[in-house]
Formats: structure tokens, sequence, C-alpha cells
């Protein structure tokens, strides 16, 4: 199933589910509960969907109600990242155990991440109005906010690095999310990893910016 999730909520897609659930999907407009989609929109590899939390009762009465409409017990799915922030999935799912879904998936990952992008190419082409809009320019202080969030520190920690309150903060993550044309902050994070505006990890901890720790770090090596 290939699934193209807009910033506003709007959903193009196409595959082999019944049409049935399909309309019951949108009816029930279980795009606000999906783990499939919140889950992926945090990740950047195949995602095994029982690894995905599924921990809450709206998850788990979603997933029953999927099977119970004919969707497989195994699956994964292909988060694909397309221009100015474009979020797609590719899913792939079969009724079987587990070893045999273990060897499906090794065999065939590989030439089904080619299938996902190459869809998601035609439908680029063939839905040409919903592509989305050059992403704008992130202020300094957006940058920040949602480079740290990215790395892992929660929002008060965020706010304190940044010597501003959390009012503040919040007001610097909706600015970046409107920016961005993000359903909400793990969106606006994630388009700004896509679209490369922010770094993680050591490259980000290198750039010229007042990171954690970075003060300290200098002010050891000038004494030392």
């Amino acid at each position: 199933m290939y699934h193209w999730v807009s910033a506003d909520g709007e959903q193009y897609g196409f595959g082999t589910y019944d049409p049935k659930w399909v309309q019951h999907y949108v009816d029930k407009d279980y795009l606000r509960i999906d783990p499939v989609v919140s889950g992926s929109f945090q990740r950047f590899h195949l995602v095994d969907l029982k690894r995905l939390d599924w921990s809450s009762r709206a998850a788990r009465a979603f997933r029953k109600d999927a099977i119970d409409h004919g969707i497989g017990n195994q699956g994964f799915t292909i988060p694909i990242r397309g221009p100015n922030g474009q979020f797609a999935l590719f899913t792939v799912s079969h009724t079987t155990d587990d070893d045999a879904w273990s060897v499906f998936t090794q065999a065939e990952q590989r030439n089904l991440l080619l299938i996902a992008h190459y869809l998601n190419e035609k439908a680029l082409k063939l839905e040409k109005g919903r592509a989305p809009e050059p992403v704008r320019a992130l202020s300094l202080r957006e940058t920040d906010a949602l480079t740290f969030l990215a790395m892992g520190y929660n929002r008060s920690q965020v706010a304190e690095m940044l010597s501003i309150s959390e009012h503040t903060l919040r007001a610097y993550i909706e600015s970046a999310r409107f920016k961005l044309g993000a359903l909400n902050t793990t969106h606006a994070v994630a388009r700004a990893l896509s679209e490369e505006l922010i770094v993680i990890g050591g490259a980000a901890r290198a750039a010229a910016s007042n990171w954690p720790g970075r003060k300290e770090q200098s002010a050891a090596a000038v004494n030392f």
C-alpha cells in the first residue's frame, strides 16, 4: 500500500487493500491514531510494524479492526522522504508466521525499497498539485529548538539551554511547525531533518552555536 500524507491531513494512496477497508480507514479518521503513520514520522529506515507502540487502547482497537478487515498480522513499512518535506509510506503486510515473514523480509527488502521510491516518483508526477511548497528558512532560534528536540532533550531542558521560558520556546516551535507545514512537533523535526535544515549528532555539536557543554569544553581546552 502506498500512502502519501500531506501536512494538512489530506491523504492519497493506492494498493491492494480492500476498498472497503480504505474507506473505513478514512471514515474512522484512523490517520490520527495509526501507529504506522505516527511511528514512521520518527524513522528513516524500514519499520517492522510489530516494533511500533501498540500499547494504547485506541491503537489496539485499530489493529484488531485492521486484521478483521483482512490486513495481515505481519508487516513492515518504508518511510519515504520526498522533495520539500514530502512524507509518504509504502507498507507491505501478510498473514503468516514470524519465521516465514523474516525469510521474506530478508530476501525482498532491497527490491521493495526500490519499488517504494519508484511509486513515490510516479505519484509526484501524477499528483503535481499535491507536492509541498518549498520550505521557508528557519530562524536561528527555531533551528536551535528543533535541533535540541531532535537530539532527545525535552522542552524544559531546551528552554533552559536557550535561556528562554517554555512559553517562548513553544512560540518558536509553533512558528517552525507553521513554516514547515508540519502536523505536529515530531513531524516538524522529521521535515527539518529531511530538508537538512538541522543536523544532529557529532555534526551538530561541532556547529557554531550554543550547544550543551560547548563553553565548559572550550574552557577546559584553554586551561589545559
